[in-house]
């Protein structure tokens, strides 16, 4: 590995020393790093992000490293180093930082692939997500009224916040808050996960990646037109009314996750849910 992006949270390394001193780093051992540019809203400028890449190295929390994925699409692996408070995706500690760059430069580490999804529109560009895409209700507090289609059978009608459509990655996020399972992020499955339904009977569904799902947005009540987002991992939003929908699919992208450790996920989970 030649060429290194590294991408900052400015809110985590505000003085910018963990990050000048990975670049040292990998500087003295004869590497090139390449910092993100960002905007005024502190977001990495999509055009700026270098085409002939080696590894993403994310100095933050998930949502920084989730952003990455977003923009590189499986191009390169990522290394996450955590800076946040659970760090699921961001597996080095600042203090294991000279040991985890180390094993990069010897080449002792494994690539995880995680699967993503891809929601399309048909008045709107497409997009994808690593954790979840979800359809969540715009303005006044009320329910909204929506239908899910799989592989073009009717599932069920849903009268609720709205429905987060999660992988694996993202159970163990919005998903796991709304009482959804939890997942091996390794696995190839998608969760159907209803946000506060106003039934008895509505828990989550796991269902095969292969499957496209179709959410479609209902009228409400007494006629009235619903006004719903639907977000790619609490970013970027499309709006849609009564009448439209999403096709949710496995994407053709992968994320590429870098790992340095053995430590299983179901050993990580237990730490995390300890609050170790």
């Amino acid at each position: 590995m030649e060429r290194f992006y590294i991408v900052t949270n400015d809110g985590k390394d505000k003085d910018r020393k963990i990050t000048r001193h990975i670049c040292d780093i990998l500087k003295r051992a004869g590497k090139t790093c390449l910092l993100a540019q960002k905007d005024e809203k502190k977001n990495i400028i999509p055009d700026t992000v270098p085409r002939e890449l080696d590894c993403a190295i994310v100095i933050g929390g998930d949502g920084s490293l989730i952003e990455v994925a977003r923009l590189v699409k499986s191009e390169i692996p990522i290394l996450g180093i955590n800076m946040g408070t659970l760090g699921y995706l961001t597996e080095v500690e600042i203090s294991d930082l000279d040991e985890a760059i180390g094993k990069i430069l010897d080449g002792n580490y494994q690539i995880e692939s995680r699967m993503m999804l891809e929601g399309s529109f048909e008045k709107a560009d497409s997009d994808i997500a690593l954790n979840d895409i979800v359809v969540s209700r715009k303005g006044d507090l009320r329910v909204i009224h929506f239908n899910i289609y799989v592989d073009g059978a009717f599932l069920n009608s849903y009268e609720a916040d709205g429905m987060i459509v999660s992988t694996p990655t993202g159970s163990t996020a919005y998903n796991l808050s709304a009482g959804g399972p939890i997942v091996e992020p390794t696995a190839s499955m998608i969760v159907l996960t209803p946000i506060c339904s106003h039934a008895l009977n509505t828990s989550s569904i796991v269902l095969p990646a292969e499957d496209e799902i179709v959410i479609e947005i209902g009228e409400g009540r007494n006629g009235r037109e619903e006004e719903v987002f639907v977000t790619f991992d609490g970013a970027d939003v499309v709006e849609l009314r009564t009448g439209d929908k999403v096709t949710i699919t496995k994407s053709q992208h992968e994320t590429k996750l870098m790992k340095l450790s053995k430590v299983s996920f179901l050993e990580i989970l237990r730490r995390k849910m300890k609050g170790n």
